[in-house]
Protein backbone atom coordinates (compact mmCIF):
# COMPACT_ATOMS: atom_id res chain seq x y z
CA UNK A 1 0.00 0.00 0.00
CA UNK A 2 1.16 3.53 -0.83
CA UNK A 3 -0.12 6.30 1.52
CA UNK A 4 0.63 9.68 0.31
CA UNK A 5 -0.25 12.48 3.18
CA UNK A 6 -0.76 15.83 2.04
CA UNK A 7 -0.24 18.89 4.24
CA UNK A 8 -2.87 21.38 2.98
CA UNK A 9 -5.37 21.90 0.27
CA UNK A 10 -2.61 24.38 -1.83
CA UNK A 11 0.18 21.34 -1.95
CA UNK A 12 -2.72 18.84 -3.33
CA UNK A 13 -2.02 18.24 -6.99
CA UNK A 14 -4.40 15.90 -9.48
CA UNK A 15 -1.36 12.97 -9.73
CA UNK A 16 -1.69 12.76 -5.74
CA UNK A 17 -4.97 12.34 -5.70
CA UNK A 18 -5.77 10.40 -9.17
CA UNK A 19 -6.92 6.48 -8.81
CA UNK A 20 -6.66 6.94 -5.28
CA UNK A 21 -9.02 7.05 -2.25
CA UNK A 22 -8.63 10.34 -0.63
CA UNK A 23 -9.97 10.85 3.04
CA UNK A 24 -10.42 14.07 3.83
CA UNK A 25 -9.41 15.16 7.38
CA UNK A 26 -10.79 18.83 9.05
CA UNK A 27 -10.44 17.90 12.97
CA UNK A 28 -11.30 21.58 13.96
CA UNK A 29 -13.33 21.47 12.87
CA UNK A 30 -15.44 20.72 9.39
CA UNK A 31 -15.31 17.18 9.03
CA UNK A 32 -15.84 16.75 13.18
CA UNK A 33 -19.19 18.76 12.95
CA UNK A 34 -20.33 16.37 9.27
CA UNK A 35 -19.84 13.56 11.16
CA UNK A 36 -21.47 14.56 14.31
CA UNK A 37 -24.57 15.49 12.49
CA UNK A 38 -24.49 12.14 10.67
CA UNK A 39 -24.36 10.55 14.04
CA UNK A 40 -27.17 12.63 15.61
CA UNK A 41 -29.64 11.44 12.80
CA UNK A 42 -28.73 14.12 9.63
CA UNK A 43 -30.30 12.49 6.19
CA UNK A 44 -27.85 13.82 4.65
CA UNK A 45 -24.74 16.56 4.42
CA UNK A 46 -24.12 17.96 1.43
CA UNK A 47 -20.55 19.90 1.20
CA UNK A 48 -20.53 23.16 -0.82
CA UNK A 49 -16.75 25.42 -1.48
CA UNK A 50 -18.50 28.57 -1.21
CA UNK A 51 -21.66 30.80 1.11
CA UNK A 52 -23.26 31.35 -2.58
CA UNK A 53 -23.11 28.12 -3.56
CA UNK A 54 -24.65 26.64 -0.52
CA UNK A 55 -27.31 28.83 -1.00
CA UNK A 56 -28.17 27.98 -4.86
CA UNK A 57 -28.21 24.23 -3.28
CA UNK A 58 -30.59 25.00 -0.72
CA UNK A 59 -33.67 23.14 -1.14
CA UNK A 60 -37.51 23.70 0.64
CA UNK A 61 -36.84 21.97 4.36
CA UNK A 62 -32.64 21.72 3.98
CA UNK A 63 -30.81 23.57 6.69
CA UNK A 64 -27.70 25.67 6.00
CA UNK A 65 -24.59 25.53 7.93
CA UNK A 66 -21.59 26.59 8.43
CA UNK A 67 -18.67 29.15 9.08
CA UNK A 68 -16.48 31.98 8.33
CA UNK A 69 -13.44 33.16 10.44
CA UNK A 70 -14.97 30.63 12.97
CA UNK A 71 -18.25 32.40 13.40
CA UNK A 72 -21.64 31.00 11.97
CA UNK A 73 -22.71 32.74 8.80
CA UNK A 74 -25.74 35.47 8.75
CA UNK A 75 -28.53 33.86 7.71
CA UNK A 76 -27.73 30.57 8.41
CA UNK A 77 -29.29 27.95 10.91
CA UNK A 78 -26.11 26.09 11.97
CA UNK A 79 -22.62 27.48 12.49
CA UNK A 80 -19.78 24.78 12.47
CA UNK A 81 -19.79 23.98 16.06
CA UNK A 82 -20.03 19.92 16.30
CA UNK A 83 -22.11 20.87 19.76
CA UNK A 84 -24.75 22.24 17.55
CA UNK A 85 -25.92 19.16 15.43
CA UNK A 86 -28.46 17.53 18.25
CA UNK A 87 -30.83 15.01 16.85
CA UNK A 88 -33.20 17.74 17.95
CA UNK A 89 -31.65 20.19 15.33
CA UNK A 90 -31.13 18.27 12.61
CA UNK A 91 -32.69 14.06 12.52
CA UNK A 92 -34.41 13.55 8.86
CA UNK A 93 -32.71 17.12 7.69
CA UNK A 94 -30.70 17.34 4.96
CA UNK A 95 -27.55 20.03 5.80
CA UNK A 96 -26.23 22.22 2.67
CA UNK A 97 -22.84 23.29 5.08
CA UNK A 98 -19.91 25.50 3.51
CA UNK A 99 -16.82 26.15 5.66
CA UNK A 100 -13.47 28.19 5.38
CA UNK A 101 -11.40 25.25 4.47
CA UNK A 102 -12.89 22.00 4.95
CA UNK A 103 -15.78 21.56 2.12
CA UNK A 104 -12.77 23.10 -0.38
CA UNK A 105 -11.08 20.75 0.63
CA UNK A 106 -13.72 17.48 -0.20
CA UNK A 107 -13.66 19.56 -3.41
CA UNK A 108 -10.39 19.60 -4.09
CA UNK A 109 -10.02 15.59 -3.16
CA UNK A 110 -13.03 15.09 -5.85
CA UNK A 111 -10.01 13.83 -8.31
CA UNK A 112 -9.62 10.55 -6.46
CA UNK A 113 -11.81 7.73 -7.40
CA UNK A 114 -13.67 8.13 -3.90
CA UNK A 115 -13.37 10.65 -1.12
CA UNK A 116 -14.15 9.15 2.49
CA UNK A 117 -14.34 12.05 5.53
CA UNK A 118 -12.02 11.21 8.44
CA UNK A 119 -11.23 12.89 11.89
CA UNK A 120 -9.99 11.52 15.23
CA UNK A 121 -13.75 10.71 16.04
CA UNK A 122 -13.85 7.98 13.15
CA UNK A 123 -10.10 7.20 12.53
CA UNK A 124 -10.83 3.53 13.02
CA UNK A 125 -13.70 3.05 11.18
CA UNK A 126 -12.71 5.17 8.46
CA UNK A 127 -9.61 3.65 7.73
CA UNK A 128 -11.10 0.14 7.52
CA UNK A 129 -12.97 1.34 4.92
CA UNK A 130 -10.27 3.09 3.20
CA UNK A 131 -8.35 -0.47 3.39
CA UNK A 132 -11.03 -2.51 2.04
CA UNK A 133 -11.17 -1.09 -1.33
CA UNK A 134 -7.46 -1.86 -1.84
CA UNK A 135 -6.36 0.78 -3.35
CA UNK A 136 -3.52 3.49 -2.83
CA UNK A 137 -4.62 5.98 -0.22
CA UNK A 138 -3.99 9.78 0.13
CA UNK A 139 -4.85 12.04 3.23
CA UNK A 140 -5.74 15.38 2.73
CA UNK A 141 -4.78 17.40 5.67
CA UNK A 142 -7.63 20.50 5.25
CA UNK A 143 -5.43 22.80 6.92
CA UNK A 144 -6.33 26.51 7.82
CA UNK A 145 -5.87 29.66 4.77
CA UNK A 146 -3.34 27.02 3.37
CA UNK A 147 -1.22 26.99 5.88
CA UNK A 148 -0.82 23.26 7.94
CA UNK A 149 -2.78 22.56 11.04
CA UNK A 150 -1.45 20.49 13.69
CA UNK A 151 -4.56 18.65 14.56
CA UNK A 152 -5.03 17.91 10.65
CA UNK A 153 -1.96 16.14 10.72
CA UNK A 154 -2.05 13.84 13.98
CA UNK A 155 -5.34 13.25 12.27
CA UNK A 156 -3.29 12.10 9.03
CA UNK A 157 -0.59 9.94 11.81
CA UNK A 158 -3.67 8.23 13.43
CA UNK A 159 -4.97 7.19 10.09
CA UNK A 160 -1.14 5.94 8.99
CA UNK A 161 -1.06 3.88 12.01
CA UNK A 162 -4.46 2.03 11.80
CA UNK A 163 -3.79 1.54 7.86
CA UNK A 164 -0.71 -0.30 9.22
CA UNK A 165 -2.05 -2.34 11.68
CA UNK A 166 -4.74 -3.64 9.35
CA UNK A 167 -2.01 -4.88 6.96
CA UNK A 168 -0.38 -6.12 9.43
CA UNK A 169 1.08 -4.13 11.59
CA UNK A 170 4.79 -3.58 10.37
CA UNK A 171 5.44 -0.29 8.98
CA UNK A 172 7.44 -1.63 7.22
CA UNK A 173 4.86 -3.34 4.79
CA UNK A 174 4.09 0.05 3.01
CA UNK A 175 5.52 2.93 1.27
CA UNK A 176 4.51 6.64 2.50
CA UNK A 177 5.92 10.29 1.68
CA UNK A 178 8.32 11.99 4.12
CA UNK A 179 5.84 13.86 5.79
CA UNK A 180 3.10 11.20 6.06
CA UNK A 181 5.92 9.18 8.58
CA UNK A 182 6.31 12.64 9.89
CA UNK A 183 3.03 12.68 11.10
CA UNK A 184 2.50 8.58 11.56
CA UNK A 185 5.62 9.40 14.28
CA UNK A 186 4.34 12.84 15.72
CA UNK A 187 0.74 10.96 16.47
CA UNK A 188 2.41 7.78 18.15
CA UNK A 189 4.29 10.29 20.37
CA UNK A 190 1.12 12.77 21.23
CA UNK A 191 -1.73 9.66 21.13
CA UNK A 192 -1.98 9.45 25.06
CA UNK A 193 -2.52 13.49 24.97
CA UNK A 194 -4.37 14.85 22.24
CA UNK A 195 -6.53 16.79 23.67
CA UNK A 196 -3.47 18.80 25.06
CA UNK A 197 -2.34 18.73 21.61
CA UNK A 198 -4.97 20.21 19.93
CA UNK A 199 -5.63 22.90 22.90
CA UNK A 200 -2.25 23.98 22.55
CA UNK A 201 -2.49 24.27 18.71
CA UNK A 202 -3.13 27.41 16.94
CA UNK A 203 -6.18 26.27 15.75
CA UNK A 204 -6.97 25.23 19.31
CA UNK A 205 -6.06 28.68 21.05
CA UNK A 206 -8.07 30.86 18.84
CA UNK A 207 -11.01 28.43 19.16
CA UNK A 208 -10.93 28.89 22.84
CA UNK A 209 -10.63 32.28 22.65
CA UNK A 210 -13.44 32.69 20.72
CA UNK A 211 -15.66 30.51 23.55
CA UNK A 212 -15.54 26.81 21.43
CA UNK A 213 -13.43 25.39 23.83
CA UNK A 214 -15.90 22.15 24.46
CA UNK A 215 -15.56 21.97 20.48
CA UNK A 216 -12.22 21.04 20.80
CA UNK A 217 -13.11 18.83 23.60
CA UNK A 218 -15.49 17.04 21.95
CA UNK A 219 -13.26 16.74 18.46
CA UNK A 220 -10.39 15.25 19.98
CA UNK A 221 -12.00 12.16 20.96
CA UNK A 222 -10.61 8.81 19.56
CA UNK A 223 -12.76 6.36 17.84
CA UNK A 224 -15.76 7.32 19.31
CA UNK A 225 -18.36 7.29 15.80
CA UNK A 226 -18.05 3.96 14.02
CA UNK A 227 -18.85 5.92 10.90
CA UNK A 228 -17.29 6.05 7.60
CA UNK A 229 -19.00 8.46 5.33
CA UNK A 230 -17.98 9.04 1.51
CA UNK A 231 -18.99 11.70 -1.12
CA UNK A 232 -21.89 9.84 -3.29
CA UNK A 233 -23.81 12.28 -5.48
CA UNK A 234 -22.01 15.18 -4.11
CA UNK A 235 -23.62 14.53 -0.58
CA UNK A 236 -22.55 11.95 2.48
CA UNK A 237 -25.42 10.28 3.49
CA UNK A 238 -26.27 7.83 6.34
CA UNK A 239 -26.21 5.19 3.99
CA UNK A 240 -23.24 6.09 2.55
CA UNK A 241 -21.84 6.36 6.41
CA UNK A 242 -22.18 2.15 6.98
CA UNK A 243 -19.05 0.42 7.44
Amino acid sequence: MNIQVIPTVSEARTEDLGHRIAIVVDVLRATSTMLAALAAGAEAVIPAETVQQARQLQQRGYLLGGERSCRKIPGFDLGNSPLEYTAEAVRGRTVVMTTANGTRAIQKAGKASRVLIGSLLNGRACAAKAASFGEDIAILCAGTQDVFALEDGLCAGMLADELIRLGGGRDSDIEMNDFGWSMLYAYREAKDRLTDALLSSANGRRLTKLGFRDDILYCARTNVLELAPDMSGGQLSLAAAQI
